[in-house]
């Protein structure tokens, strides 16, 4: 993300496609690239704040243009890091709507530490500890599991 460019800037730099130097500098949106990067923008409730820079926007706002960028490209698969991470509870409710409102068109895989947070996404938990698999399963199995427990709730 580019603090100095509006939202909108950011996300049409992000788009797929080849790009080149003059490329970039003499492109032009087609119809069906202004209603992606519509559709992204209502995605990642950024529209109202389309013409804003980047650097003026909140935490939570900054995280979910960072997700509407990697949704510029059409990815089959995000991989988010600590998505929530200082993020206020109401910044984080909507991350959990952004991210489920993904499910069925491409698959997500989130690194967190917010079990909470987790329980609001996910349909299948992984633990690791110290680089291995400890559990997997649902939400709850996960928490119930014995080594979960000892490694990290100190049960």
């Amino acid at each position: 993300m580019i603090e100095c460019l509006t939202v909108w800037q950011n996300l049409e730099l992000a788009m797929s496609g080849v790009r080149g130097v003059w490329g970039t500098y003499t492109a032009s949106l087609s119809g069906e690239q202004q209603d992606k990067l519509e559709s992204v923008l209502e995605l990642i409730h950024l529209k109202d704040n389309a013409a804003l820079n980047a650097g003026n926007l909140s935490h939570g706002q900054k995280q979910w243009l960072e997700i509407g960028m990697l949704l510029m490209q059409n990815p089959k698969l995000l991989l988010v890091d600590e998505p929530v991470a200082g993020m206020t509870h109401q910044e984080m409710d909507r991350t959990s709507e952004l991210l489920n409102s993904l499910a069925g068109k491409h698959s997500v895989v989130v690194v967190e530490h917010d079990m909470d947070f987790v329980r609001s996404i996910a349909s299948h938990v992984t633990v690791l500890h110290q680089g291995h698999v400890l559990a997997e399963g649902t939400m709850d199995q996960v928490q119930s599991h014995p080594e979960v427990k000892q490694v990290y709730l100190g049960e």
